[in-house]
């Protein structure tokens, strides 16, 4: 993290293939190594499960760019947003710079990388107009589920292995967390909890 405010201009001078991902959230960077296997894993498995729910309902988008503002951009691990919307949201950089609908992001372990998506990321996406966020932690094998309600994200349910995930967003959709879960960590892992 740097303490000069940056802009998105000032990320294009950034290495693209450095095996680092960058984001801006109020003119602040932050820098972050490419996340775990089990990281990518869950997020495919989420993408999987949406795509498989309702292609025509929308687009499920994995790592996509996210502009708000200037000093407002980042890389959710997955998105989802309605086909009627998703026009609408796409800039001329071929990037977001409108809230999805759906914003999800998988933990990686560190108090900074939780601290970020739990109550950074979640600022920032409550005051973008997010519908719903989901922040999950497959050590834990837990997904907080925050949902819009009166132009804030506040927390709707905690969900564990054994539940399943639905939403009033995504009619019909139905995912066992179990599935998200299944086989992690991977086999000669050290994971700290």
């Amino acid at each position: 993290m740097t303490s000069t405010r940056l802009t998105v201009r000032d990320l294009e001078g950034f290495p693209m293939d450095d095996g680092n991902r960058y984001e801006l959230i109020d003119g602040v960077l932050y820098v972050t190594t490419q996340p775990s296997l089990e990281h990518q894993i869950v997020s495919r498995r989420y993408t999987f499960a949406l795509e498989s729910w309702s292609p025509e309902a929308g687009e499920t988008i994995p790592a996509p760019g996210v502009i708000f503002a200037e000093d407002q951009a980042v890389a959710p691990d997955v998105v989802w947003v309605s086909r009627e919307r998703l026009r609408g949201l796409v800039g001329p950089d071929h990037k977001l710079h409108a809230a999805p609908d759906l914003v999800i992001e998988v933990l990686s372990p560190g108090r900074e990388n939780e601290r970020r998506d739990r109550e950074i990321k979640l600022s920032l996406y409550g005051s973008q107009g997010v519908r719903e966020y989901w922040i999950t932690d497959w050590v834990a094998g837990r997904v907080e589920v925050y949902r819009r309600e009166a132009g804030v994200l506040r927390l709707e349910a905690t969900l564990l292995e054994g539940d399943v995930l639905e939403s009033p967003l995504l009619p019909g959709f139905a995912c066992p967390l179990a599935s998200l879960f299944a086989g992690l960590p991977l086999e000669g892992d050290a994971v700290q909890p």
